[in-house]
């Protein structure tokens, strides 16, 4: 019996040489190309809801920590990040100041917003027994004449 002729190491290393080394660098390259267009982009998304807030000479950041309430032009009702019914505003007010001894809601309300409207959802933040209530403006641009 004859036994067939086995291939040498060297034909064995020929053939799988082409087979098995693969290319990386077009894979980083494009990895590259991807992390600065996210590091570029990162900043410019905003978080938060966008609403053109009325300005005011003084600055109203917040001292402390509290609830955020965001009325937009449409008359929608964000509390947090979340948009809720105006119906249900009192129940997660409540909800979210169960237990809490400082309560602090912060209103950021839409400029262009009726001010019948803003009152509504200030009534129902104040029956829920929220004990400070600010009002959010932006800076107003300081002019070249003006000190």
């Amino acid at each position: 019996m004859v036994l067939p002729k086995l291939p040498t190491v060297r034909a064995k290393r020929d053939v799988g040489t082409a087979l098995s080394e693969i290319n990386i660098t077009p894979f980083v390259d494009v990895m590259l190309v991807l992390l600065v267009i996210f590091i570029v982009t990162a900043p410019m998304m905003q978080s938060g809801i966008g609403v053109d807030l009325p300005t005011a000479e003084t600055d109203t950041a917040p001292a402390e920590e509290g609830l955020q309430v965001t009325l937009k032009s449409d008359q929608s009702i964000y509390v947090g990040e979340s948009i809720i019914n105006i119906n249900l505003l009192e129940r997660q007010l409540q909800n979210a100041f169960y237990g809490k001894t400082k309560k602090v809601v912060y209103l950021r309300a839409d400029k262009n917003l009726p001010f019948g409207f803003v009152m509504d959802v200030l009534d129902i933040v104040k029956k829920t027994g929220i004990e400070i209530v600010g009002l959010m403006t932006k800076p107003e641009e300081k002019k070249a004449g003006r000190k």
